[in-house]
């Protein structure tokens, strides 16, 4: 089977996981639940980042040890995903055993390699970065520009990593194969940072008078390894580490677009210098937005996801991220376009059609689906719909994707309106009204089928009122790649149990949406 082994940026537990953190563990279990269902052999990672000085002083603030405070947070973490169907093969802790060994490993290879070396440094450090910054690109008022304080006058001895002996390799690994780093733009973006001379060698390590809380360097325990050593080697860490589970290398990182330089130069640079595989590729995707803002805490619209799933629940959430725009670029976050989109699109748009097909199996041919096999311009669509998809989702271009299965399920409904089937049963033309309704449900089941990674529970229960017994796409006691070009059997028993794509109402949150926007920032406001 073809491998696909995908990861998602860890977070950093120094505060609750928000609508920002929850949009790539939504779109790295939507790739995932994607090549599932094609077949592949696939293997999801996604974790918590549970070192470093931010972690150290908000457990001390709290008043709590860090490991009590990891805990605690890491738990948080892992609810919201659950909450949002996000299910990855592995939920990584940079606190555990397994990965604090396969760090020092990976610390000691590049050692060897001649490529750590001990040095004194002094420069601006901004604890909210975890790194460096340079004087030229602080704002007017002397802060970072990313996190509004001013960094730290640092002067300590710390352990060096060579980056500038790699950066010549970094480049010919981009440009020899420009898909390794997208989106174009931030491929370019990062070529540009190779050729400034202030990216180079960089720190580390930290000394133990600064910070306690990390893994120590091998044989010097009066220092510890740098967060982000320690940070990225998790994807090498879940991919089996050195001694190899058969998923590294990845296929895929999803990481955001600030983070960018530490992915696409010190994380290929540090498997250079350990003698490790570098990556299949990296994609930079853009911020999600609330209703216009930058998701702050002072702004009061950090929204918590399990606030958000039960007042809409899981699909709805995860139909509304993607279905609006651009992975690619910032998005933006609203209630009323949630609602919008969700009575629209999925209660209307596809509720409507398995509803309708449904109703009329039952009335007209017995509860099961008919034995035929018309062809025409709508069977014709939907034999080609998990290609056009397979088009869009190469490119991470998640909107594109949901936007075919949509114009396919509006050809259906057109289809259904023009030809009327009820008419043709009443006039006595039931092979006619049968090839209707078999080309409407053959839609449904490949819509099922497409929207699986974007909405899987109400996939699943599209699934079932289909007739399936299995798991969305499952034909036997496989998934097969092939699976997309069967047909929905003929005297299959539908189960006709109305509408699953529910509308959501007054009372939900309000079909106005305005009312539905204020109460999301409501809730944001009272979690601050």
């Amino acid at each position: 089977m073809e491998k696909f082994y995908v990861t998602t940026a860890i977070d950093y537990v120094n505060a609750s996981p928000h609508i920002g953190h929850a949009y790539e563990k939504i779109a790295a279990d939507v790739l995932a639940r994607f090549h599932r269902i094609r077949g592949k052999d696939v293997f999801f990672l996604t974790g918590v980042d549970e070192h470093g000085i931010k972690v150290e002083r908000t457990a001390a603030a709290a008043g709590k040890s860090p490991q009590e405070f990891v805990d605690e947070m890491s738990a948080k973490f892992k609810a919201a995903w659950e909450k949002l169907n996000v299910v990855p093969d592995r939920f990584i802790r940079t606190t555990e055993d397994e990965h604090k060994k396969v760090v020092q490993e990976m610390f000691r290879r590049m050692q060897e390699k001649g490529d750590i070396y001990k040095s004194s440094y002094t420069g601006h450090y901004c604890e909210g970065c975890e790194d460096f910054v340079r004087e030229r690109d602080l704002d007017e008022q002397g802060n970072c520009p990313n996190h509004k304080k001013p960094p730290r006058q640092v002067s300590e001895e710390n352990y060096f990593f060579k980056l500038s002996k790699y950066k010549d390799a970094i480049r010919k690994w981009m440009t020899e194969d420009p898909s390794r780093v997208q989106p174009d733009g931030r491929r370019k973006e990062v070529l540009n940072q190779l050729e400034d001379p202030e990216v180079t060698d960089f720190s580390v390590s930290r000394s133990k008078n600064s910070l306690k809380w990390g893994i120590p360097v091998p044989g010097d325990e009066d220092q510890v390894i740098y967060v982000w050593i320690d940070a990225l080697t998790n994807y090498f860490t879940g991919g089996g580490g050195f001694e190899g589970n058969g998923y590294w290398p990845a296929t895929l990182h999803l990481v955001g677009k600030d983070i960018i330089k530490f992915h696409c130069i010190y994380w290929p640079a540090m498997l250079m210098a350990a003698g490790v595989e570098l990556p299949a590729g990296v994609f930079a995707h853009g911020f999600i937005t609330v209703e216009g803002q930058k998701i702050s805490k002072s702004l009061g619209n950090v929204i918590d996801p399990i606030a958000l799933v039960e007042q809409y629940g899981a699909d709805a959430v995860r139909y509304s991220l993607f279905s609006g725009s651009a992975f690619d670029q910032d998005g933006d976050f609203s209630g009323k376009e949630l609602i919008r989109r969700v009575n629209s699109e999925l209660a209307n748009n596809v509720g409507n059609l398995l509803n309708r097909s449904l109703t009329l199996v039952d009335k007209n041919c017995g509860g099961k689906i008919p034995d035929c096999q018309p062809e025409n311009l709508v069977r014709k669509q939907a034999n080609l719909i998990h290609e056009t998809v397979d088009e869009h989702m190469k490119k991470y271009d998640f909107s594109g994707a949901i936007n075919a299965i949509l114009a396919l399920v509006d050809q259906a409904n057109k289809y259904m309106n023009d030809e009327k089937p009820w008419t043709l049963f009443k006039e006595g033309k039931q092979k006619e009204g049968e090839e209707v309704l078999f080309t409407c449900l053959e839609v449904l089941r490949r819509t099922a089928m497409n929207l699986y990674p974007f909405t899987p529970e109400l996939s699943q229960k599209m699934w079932y009122q289909l007739g399936y017994d299995d798991e969305v796409g499952k034909i036997g006691d496989s998934i097969r790649d092939d699976g997309f070009f069967d047909l929905i059997p003929a005297g299959q028993t539908v189960r006709n149990q109305g509408p699953i794509f529910k509308r959501i109402e007054d009372g939900d949150g309000g079909t106005d949406g305005d009312k539905a926007g204020s109460e999301v920032a409501k809730s944001a406001k009272g979690k601050k």
